[in-house]
């Protein structure tokens, strides 16, 4: 992506994070960029807060994976998700659509800025009472959740442990699950987190960074055995996890915040009659049923049936923000606010 800066008043620049070149979070820079125009279909949207991603670290190192989208042509501005107001429409949009709070999880790349562009097609209403923070929260990381809960089947009799239970789609389960009455178990990382999942409503929490917190588990639990994981981190948290489940359970992949894989052997999984699904590369396997699971995330956190948590961080400390993450000092879903 070259930088069309020539001609270009300062009343047609903003402010956005540019990557130039891949590597460390501090390569992220908070730099002028030229205002982007809404082409056919699309709107430019006034944003009020983007979600940061974890797999856009990885991206931003330069790590090409077949769990991350291609490696961009740089420079780059990352961002997908945006929420804010419509403040100009392109070619064939109704006009409606100016000074709309809307949402949306497949707009350009470019939502780390001040101002981004998105189909219209892809755009949702922000719902009344909810903030923009919450709205950008639920569009994506929300979604995700309600087709990963979809895939696990979660009822009422399962014991259910959920690992990077602070995250921003393990904070969703862990409600979730509590809500429809399940024995919920969380794992996260430090007594903060610990204490913000249980105020969530986990049974039990733990605080997996500490050696033996798979038998903390095991004995609070009094012997009941775990029916279902959903892992978020992978490695060897996910390997002591899934020694916890019990004979017909099932283990669902929901993330890999470790960077490390953790597939179970075939065998072992007939030998104790559980089940495996990678939940995260089933939804990416239907990605017409998107919307659907969008507008009802939006809805449950309008409803408050599922309260969204978030961090935030100024937009010019994306880099802080990528840091964080990679550090996993973060709780919730990354939000940066220009």
């Amino acid at each position: 992506m070259q930088r069309p800066t020539e001609g270009l008043s300062e009343e047609d620049m903003m402010h956005a994070v540019v990557l130039h070149e891949f590597g460390p979070a501090e390569n992220l820079r908070y730099e002028t960029w030229p205002d982007p125009v809404a082409g056919p279909g699309q709107v430019r949207i006034a944003v009020r807060a983007a979600g940061a991603h974890f797999v856009e670290t990885v991206m931003r190192a330069g790590e090409a994976s077949d769990k991350a989208p291609p490696l961009p042509e740089l420079p780059s501005v990352f961002g997908g998700e945006v929420a804010g107001v419509v403040d100009a429409v392109g070619p064939g949009v109704d006009a409606s659509w100016l000074g709309r709070s809307v949402v949306t999880s497949h707009g350009a790349p470019g939502g780390y800025a001040e101002l981004a562009v998105a189909d219209v097609g892809g755009l949702h209403a922000v719902p009344d009472g909810l903030g923009f923070e919450s709205a950008v929260t639920m569009v994506m990381t929300g979604a995700t959740t309600m087709g990963l809960l979809g895939v696990a089947r979660l009822g009422a009799d399962d014991v259910v442990l959920v690992t990077s239970a602070a995250g921003g789609v393990g904070r969703l389960v862990v409600q979730y699950a509590h809500a429809l009455g399940a024995t919920v178990v969380g794992a996260a990382g430090g007594p903060g987190k610990v204490d913000a999942v249980r105020a969530l409503g986990a049974d039990v929490a733990v605080d997996y960074n500490r050696p033996g917190w798979a038998d903390t588990v095991r004995e609070r639990l009094g012997g009941r055995p775990v029916t279902a994981v959903l892992d978020g981190v992978g490695g060897e948290k996910a390997a002591a996890a899934f020694e916890l489940i019990g004979r017909g359970g099932r283990y669902v992949v929901i993330g890999w915040a470790s960077k490390e894989a953790f597939e179970p052997a075939p065998e072992l999984l007939a030998e104790r009659e559980i089940s495996y699904a990678n939940a995260l590369m089933e939804l990416l396997g239907h990605p017409e049923e998107a919307p659907a699971r969008e507008r009802e995330a939006l809805e449950a956190a309008a409803k408050g049936e599922l309260v969204p948590s978030w961090q935030a961080f100024p937009l010019a400390r994306a880099a802080q923000a990528h840091a964080a993450m990679e550090r996993r000092e973060t709780t919730g879903k990354v939000v940066l606010v220009p």
